[in-house]
């Protein structure tokens, strides 16, 4: 009995729990990998970071580019075919560059120049394919999370729909690696609390006595725990922003194991788990992640002509000095770094605010040609764009889920909708502060890695509409048809939204009639 109060049943087979979420997975791969070389364009920061990761590639490090500070004479060379992109020095640190965020991501980039070349699908390829194992694995910690492979499979498919998961992970952004990242390292801290709680249930069954102790038993070593750190060092590693859900997931685990201690019966929950659950919790989420992030900077750390780097005189000392010098120079970066984040304000016509997000009133135009043939639109003025903007249907829909969410935790204190609260929360309200204090230049993309927990706000809901699988028949097929149709209309809506977030051709008055807001049209000139 206490096993399935602590871990309940999970409904259906393994088999459908795997074969599942891969079908939708592989739908979602077929939707973003189709035509991945197009445009055949450097779109919006791509300028960066596909050519950083080039230079990562050839030098460790990032290096200067031909060009102004958007490199187009370093984009025009790269689209000709020609690799030439970098200024040429004399010495290796004085074409050093400053970048804005840790390496992995470009890193990942990289990974797809190496394979498939300096081309817009290679630079494409590392972002398609960590979009589509970010389907696969909403719809794995979906099933978990409510016990249902059907629910699981929603949710995947409504990633799978998404118009801003779709665009970012068809351009190298690094904002689509952020996003797997956090999302892996939350479904490690689901399937760790399932082990937590089995581990406990079993222990309890055994020696009653005891388990039920004024603390419960010590665990050992949790290697999901452990995996999912490493997941969340991994997305800081990819942006400073990963912080805000290492630090609010880090709290979440030690709240579960709180939770976990008090239902197996242990009588001081709350000091069994600072007791015998923080100290691992402090490396898992304070060694490891710190572990992972400076192995992404490697390559700055292993030779000369990184930003700040000081290579000769961290080498004119002893072993030891070398180390201490080498973390005082990045220590510095990091610095400047932060200033830099902290002080960008520039204008751009795509800008948005935080509280805007959420609504879709400003998508980000990453691409827009007017100067496309005639005949390939058939005729008439034809545009080819990549519009960055969420489907409307389901972004809507999860905005009254989450509503809907806060009701329920305050009722019931549901831990799903909990966790699922609190990562939209740390993926989310700590832009409000750089929006106040700072007038920072914010774009709707920087809510990438809450679009799959939002996600996880409607598939709950919807669990919750189809009521529990022991209800009378006439109630579930009520409910399944009330999802159904909910999951036909986002479909509709991201087939009608396409065109213009997979750089289709098509005439200029398709492309002003998928403009569902006219503040999306301020996006786009009327050229």
């Amino acid at each position: 009995m206490i096993a399935r109060r602590l871990v309940p049943p999970f409904q259906g087979g393994p088999l459908w729990g795997w074969v599942g979420p891969l079908v939708v997975a592989l739908f979602g791969g077929i939707l973003r990998f189709v035509r991945l070389g197009e445009p055949r364009a450097v779109v919006f920061d791509e300028t960066y970071y596909a050519k950083d990761a080039y230079s990562l590639l050839r030098y460790g490090v990032e290096r200067a580019m031909l060009g102004d500070a958007k490199n187009p004479v370093a984009d025009r060379r790269l689209m000709a075919g020609s690799l030439d992109v970098f200024k040429q020095c004399p010495a290796p640190d004085e074409c050093a560059a400053f970048v804005a965020h840790p390496p992995l991501g470009k890193w990942m980039i990289a990974a797809g120049e190496w394979l498939f070349g300096m081309n817009p699908f290679g630079w494409r390829f590392a972002a398609a394919l960590a979009g589509t194992l970010s389907i696969l694995v909403l719809a794995r910690v979906a099933r978990r999370m409510t016990r249902s492979t059907l629910l699981g499979c929603l949710g995947g498919l409504l990633l799978a729909l998404d118009g801003l998961h779709f665009v970012l992970s068809r351009a190298a952004l690094l904002d689509v690696f952020l996003m797997f990242w956090v999302l892996c390292g939350f479904a490690c801290l689901v399937a760790d609390r399932d082990a937590v709680r089995n581990v406990l249930a079993s222990r309890t069954a055994a020696h009653r006595d005891a388990a039920r102790g004024a603390y419960g038993p010590p665990l050992g070593v949790r290697w999901w725990r452990v995996a999912g750190g490493a997941c969340l060092g991994a997305a800081c590693a990819v942006k400073w922003s990963g912080i805000f859900f290492l630090v609010a997931f880090a709290v979440l685990s030690l709240a579960w194991d709180m939770g976990a201690r008090r239902a197996a019966g242990a009588r001081a929950a709350y000091r069994g788990a600072l007791a015998h659950d923080a100290p691992g919790g402090f490396g898992a989420f304070a060694l490891v992640p710190a572990l992972v992030l400076l192995a992404s900077w490697a390559g700055w750390f292993a030779g000369p002509g990184g930003w700040g780097r000081g290579w000769e005189r961290a080498t004119s000392g002893g072993p030891g000095f070398f180390v201490f010098d080498s973390l005082r120079s990045w220590v510095s970066y990091q610095v400047q770094v932060l200033g830099f984040h902290t002080g960008l304000s520039d204008y751009h016509p795509s800008m948005s605010e935080p509280w805007q997000w959420p609504l879709l009133v400003r998508g980000v135009l990453f691409h827009y040609d007017t100067g496309r043939p005639a005949a390939e639109c058939g005729g008439g003025r034809c545009v080819q764009g990549v519009l960055a903007v969420g489907t409307p249907a389901l972004w809507f829909a999860a905005v009254l889920a989450l509503v809907a969410l806060v009701v329920r935790y305050g009722v019931t204190r549901d831990w799903r909708a909990g966790a699922v609260l609190l990562a939209c929360a740390a993926g989310w309200l700590p832009w409000f502060y750089y929006a106040v204090a700072d007038d920072r230049t914010m774009y709707l993309f920087y809510l990438a890695p809450v679009v799959p927990f939002m996600v996880l706000a409607v598939v709950l809901v919807a669990g919750l509409v189809l009521g529990r699988a022991a209800a009378a028949p006439p109630r579930r097929a009520a409910g399944a048809a009330v999802v159904g149709a909910f999951a036909l209309v986002v479909l509709v809506d991201f087939w009608w939204l396409q065109p213009v977030l997979a750089a289709e051709t098509i005439t200029q008055a398709q492309w002003w009639a998928r403009m569902l807001m006219r503040s999306w049209m301020t996006s786009a000139p009327r050229s």
